[in-house]
């Protein structure tokens, strides 16, 4: 039988009971990735001008050069639909992490002067908003290092999490490992508790992110924000009545020039209200996710 590194198990049918503050039947935090400024374009050296999570991905494959349309669609992002985003929380007093790309706040000192006041806490999305995957150990070891140092300069606070453009490399948990002083990563999907890896010799601890629970959705499987609200107020109802036995945790990922978009950020602003209307549930930062497990579930060889 081939033995895989993978693991297909996890908690299996009886997943630890997370004990979440405020006996909590589900933990909920927002993510806000802020890329705007950091993602593959051609005035950065790249072959080609970034698309994905705009309209106009997939539309413009004759452009030579410079797309601009594209560019702009991105730099919406950061002018205005981070503002209308900040709004939506902070008029309802909720907590949310940020998954920054380091370049992209430095292009914007406002914004990054406003996550350092707003109370949010910052995990780094790399120095820049690009495949991690495609790149050498010195390359990425080096982009760790320079996201480090510019998140610190930016927002005031080093990061103690991190998360890649959808994959990491091979290399990327064993380099964060090796770097020390990251609490977690989100690089992965696998499941719906934080969940204890051990690298090299030392335990380090993973937050798993979602693409599912993401406003990703509106560049595919759905249109409306009729469409949005539905899929995530079901996953958070699912999750709720779960969470009268086995309390989980979601994520709900936010792009500012997707769901920065009016008619978009109306669904965010529902299913906001939504979620406040239930009792035992705790909106929280990430880092606050990752501080409780460490405390309350502290890695065990066994």
């Amino acid at each position: 039988m081939h033995q895989s590194t993978r693991d297909f198990v996890g908690y299996g049918a009886n997943p630890p009971d997370p004990q979440w503050p405020g006996d909590a039947r589900i933990a909920l935090n927002f993510v806000l990735n802020y890329e705007e400024g950091s993602e593959p374009s051609i005035e950065l050296g790249d072959d080609a001008t970034e698309t994905w999570f705009t309209e106009s991905n997939g539309l413009n494959t004759g452009v030579v050069g410079r797309d601009l349309a594209a560019e702009s669609l991105f730099e919406y992002g950061s002018r205005v639909g981070f503002w209308r985003l900040m709004r939506l929380l902070q008029e309802r007093n909720l907590p949310a992490t940020v998954f920054a790309c380091a370049m992209a706040l430095e292009h914007n000192l406002e914004a990054a002067n406003a996550i350092r006041a707003s109370g949010f806490d910052v995990c780094s999305h790399g120095w820049r908003w690009i495949k991690h995957y495609l790149l050498t150990e010195e390359q990425e070891r080096e982009h760790i290092r320079l996201a480090i140092e510019s998140l610190t300069r930016t927002t005031g606070a080093r990061p103690e999490g991190w998360y890649c453009r959808y994959a990491p490399g091979e290399n990327t948990r064993r380099l964060l490992v090796e770097e020390g002083g990251f609490l977690y990563d989100s690089d992965s999907y696998a499941d719906e508790l934080p969940f204890w890896k051990v690298v090299g010799d030392k335990p380090h601890l993973v937050v798993p992110y979602s693409l599912t629970n993401n406003d990703g959705q509106y560049a595919g499987a759905v249109g409306t924000s009729d469409q949005w609200f539905s899929f995530m107020r079901d996953a958070f109802d699912m999750l709720y009545r779960e969470g009268q036995k086995q309390p989980k945790m979601m994520s709900i990922g936010l792009h500012m020039r997707l769901i920065g978009h009016p008619a978009r950020a109306v669904a965010l602003e529902r299913f906001l209200d939504h979620v406040m209307r239930h009792s035992n549930v705790w909106i929280t930062r990430r880092i606050d996710i990752a501080r409780h497990w460490v405390e309350h579930h502290p890695f065990s060889a066994g």
